[in-house]
């Protein structure tokens, strides 16, 4: 059974298996949450990162974490460099980032609010979104142990927090 976490901090410091990075198709390390993962975890992210991509939209690849406490980073392709995120992309890209950790023996796993901050998408339509796919994840059989999602903050924690509690 997976544990399901909502947390308000800063994903580059959680001692996890993996983090997942709001990553652009191209795989390239700008603003946002990829670009607090480029400067906490250091250039060889990047670079594995330009080896990697790009990838199609609803993607992911993962990558070691350089500096960061986690062991990987799993860059979940939620829109196209420059573009938002769509629901059907981050659902394809949570999908994707889900059956990665898997693949890779990931068992602890922390999430952003992907496509909610440069990509413009709806924060609770997001946590709706990637909620589902955890649990469909989960039913389906899987190692995970523990997701966590961590979140910018309070307000991002109380709409995953309010749409956990719904479903």
């Amino acid at each position: 059974m997976i544990e399901i976490h909502i947390e308000t901090g800063d994903i580059t410091t959680y001692r996890v298996d993996a983090i997942v990075n709001a990553a652009n198709n191209e795989l390239i390390l700008g603003g946002g949450v990829a670009g607090a993962i480029a400067r906490a975890g250091g250039p060889s992210i990047q670079e594995e990162c330009e080896r990697n991509g790009p990838i199609e939209v609803g993607q992911a690849a993962i990558t070691a974490a350089g500096r960061l406490p986690a062991r990987f980073v799993i860059h979940q392709a939620s829109m196209r460099l420059g573009e938002r995120a769509t629901a059907e992309a981050i659902r394809r890209s949570t999908e994707a980032a889900l059956a990665m950790a898997e693949a890779n023996g990931v068992r602890t796993l922390a999430f952003p609010a992907v496509g909610t901050g440069i990509a413009g998408f709806d924060l609770r339509q997001c946590a709706q979104i990637m909620l589902e796919a955890v649990r469909r994840h989960e039913a389906a059989g899987s190692a995970l142990t523990d997701v966590y999602f961590v979140l910018f903050d309070a307000d991002s924690r109380t709409a995953f927090a309010e749409v956990a509690e719904e479903a």
